[in-house]
């Protein structure tokens, strides 16, 4: 019997057909996904697995804890016994009554957007909430500006909103508010009521969730206002952050004088800091320390002293290992002088060599070069936010001139742009397969962590030479490792790299050159460069690589970058590769 055909059968047909393929469309996609869900999930455990539980538990209350109770009377200001004399060198940064200069921005405070334009970068407004003019350059001459500025603020922040109550903006206003007090600039009654409301609030909100140095400025600021009031509040403030460094100053300097963080920029902050703290001890006589807490201070302050020259240049200005940017903390001389005027005396000076170990830096001098090596870890596990690719990295200066330099730091916003600035292949390193030694990512980010072994370092008689290896290739087919070699003589530097594994791979070695270069130019040989100085140094590459120049990026400072040339070598070939590169005037 012949099957009479249905209309209505095909559409059935065709409508399950195409519900068969959005099916399978559908889980191709959600493969797809996985995919990239998948690595991101992966890098985010290897980030998190060094986090303290304190971290973990503090970022859990931050969210779920109400805003802390902020109400109270103004505490009685405790009497000083000396003025407050602020460290000399902090850039003016109130240009008029309402326009100011940031990050190498100029901008100005505009009515309609106030303290919170989201214009602006966001490191931009968190400076524009410290008032660092306050204990700037010149000052004085602008105190009226200064009090119509804190009243605008306490009127246009009202208490727990925006970025100013955020609490490394208090920590950092605070202090100057304390510090500009006791320097003769007194403040008013609603000055004074707002700065206790600011105390109570930053109590209430510690940064344990990040620590370093954040908890440090915390734990400063809590005893500086605990220091200028007095009553029981006051003093439940300032024992609280004395507590609280008494922990973290052993921790966060190292015993060679760095500070944990392994950022000379970060150094020089926490250094002005322990000044600081001297300072106040001598205005508030034996309200902070006793006679044994204040050597140890004095003893900190020392060895930190010692670590910063060792790790300045010699045009005054600091290396540039992982976070580090010029004019955010103070130059050294500068600090040395601060230092002295508390009784830790000496000029020091730059050394010529000096093998920083418990940090991880190398300093070596000879003739007309200055050279430094990074061997250190990127940072404390837990704290890595500062950390940069730049493990074995060199800066170089010549005749008193930066000739090899890292990239610098002039941004901290997340985005492209601070994912190349940590990255490897803006460092003078080596680059394996276009990835960086460390997993940095997002802004302050660290997943796989590159860890540096076999340390030898000799100071010879007219120079010193080190040498030191890395992992952070391993998860690379062939498990690559690199190996660096410096001899610094007085007519020669060496730099040997060595890539040792198996397979092929590609490497990329760079030398960035520091902007002031006049001219750099290959050869057959490698490449000729002329310095500021009108010197001519030739660098002679050896090994199975071609070389060339491309061009960089140098971040001396906040906001500001500035195009260089990059000396490059690049191999593709299997491993292992050695590549020797001199530089001889």
């Amino acid at each position: 019997m012949m099957r009479r055909f249905n209309v209505l059968e095909r559409p059935l047909r065709v409508r399950t057909s195409a519900r068969r393929s959005r099916l399978k469309a559908t889980r191709t996609g959600d493969i797809h996904r996985m995919r990239k869900i998948l690595p991101n999930i992966s890098r985010l455990l290897r980030t998190v697995r060094h986090l303290r539980s304190r971290q973990i538990t503090n970022r859990i209350v931050r969210r779920l804890a109400p805003a802390p109770h902020v109400g109270g009377g103004i505490p009685a200001l405790r009497s000083p016994s000396a003025r407050w004399q602020p460290c000399r060198g902090r850039p003016q940064s109130l240009l008029s009554a309402e326009r100011f200069r940031f990050l190498a921005l100029e901008a100005e405070l505009a009515a309609s957007r106030g303290w919170n334009d989201a214009t602006l970068p966001k490191l931009w407004l968190y400076n524009l909430h410290y008032f660092d003019d306050l204990l700037a350059e010149g000052a004085t001459e602008r105190e009226g500006w200064h009090r119509a500025l804190i009243d605008r603020w306490i009127a246009e922040n009202p208490p727990t909103e925006g970025n100013g109550w955020e609490p490394y903006t208090l920590s950092r206003r605070i202090m100057n508010w304390v510090c500009s007090a006791l320097s003769g600039f007194p403040l008013s009654e609603q000055a004074r009521a707002s700065l206790a409301v600011q105390a109570r609030a930053l109590n209430g909100t510690l940064e344990y969730h990040l620590l370093g140095n954040h908890l440090f400025a915390n734990a400063k600021a809590l005893i500086f206002v605990g220091a200028f009031f007095e009553g029981a509040e006051a003093e439940r403030w300032l024992q609280r952050g004395l507590a609280i460094l008494e922990r973290e100053i052993p921790e966060q300097v190292l015993a060679d004088g760095g500070h944990f963080e392994l950022s000379p920029m970060y150094h020089a902050l926490i250094l002005e800091d322990m000044i600081d703290l001297l300072q106040l001890e001598a205005i508030y006589p034996s309200l902070l320390a006793d006679a044994s807490q204040r050597q140890r201070w004095r003893e900190c302050i020392g060895m930190m002293l010692d670590w910063l020259a060792a790790m300045t240049h010699p045009d005054g200005e600091i290396a540039l290992f992982n976070d580090a940017a010029f004019g955010q903390a103070r130059r050294f001389a500068d600090l040395a002088v601060y230092a002295a005027n508390f009784g830790i005396a000496g000029t020091r000076e730059a050394p010529r060599f000096a093998a920083l170990k418990d940090s991880g830096y190398i300093r070596i001098g000879a003739g007309p070069w200055v050279a430094f090596f990074d061997v250190a870890k990127i940072g404390p596990d837990y704290i890595p936010g500062h950390a940069h690719a730049d493990t074995l990295s060199v800066e170089m200066s010549f005749d008193g001139i930066r000739l090899v330099t890292n990239g610098g730091t002039s941004t901290y916003a997340l985005g492209p742009l601070r994912e190349e600035e940590r990255a490897t292949f803006n460092h003078a390193t080596v680059e394996i397969d276009s990835v960086s030694s460390s997993e940095v990512w997002a802004s302050f980010r660290v997943g796989r962590r590159a860890r540096s072994s076999g340390l030898k370092v000799s100071e010879l008689t007219d120079g010193g030479e080190a040498e030191a290896s890395h992992d952070g290739y391993r998860f690379l087919p062939g498990r690559p490792t690199h190996r660096r070699s410096l001899s610094i003589l007085p007519e020669r530097v060496t730099i040997r790299d060595r890539v040792d594994g198996h397979g092929r791979h590609e490497l990329v070695g760079r030398f960035p050159l520091h902007p002031s270069v006049r001219q750099a130019k290959t050869s057959d040989t490698g490449w000729r460069i002329e310095t500021a100085s009108g010197r001519t140094i030739v660098a002679t590459v050896k090994g199975p690589v071609q070389h060339r120049i491309e061009e960089g990026h140098f971040a001396p400072e906040f906001g500001s970058r500035q195009i260089r040339p990059v000396l490059t070598w690049r191999a593709s070939a299997p491993l292992p590769i050695d590549v020797t590169v001199d530089f001889e005037p």
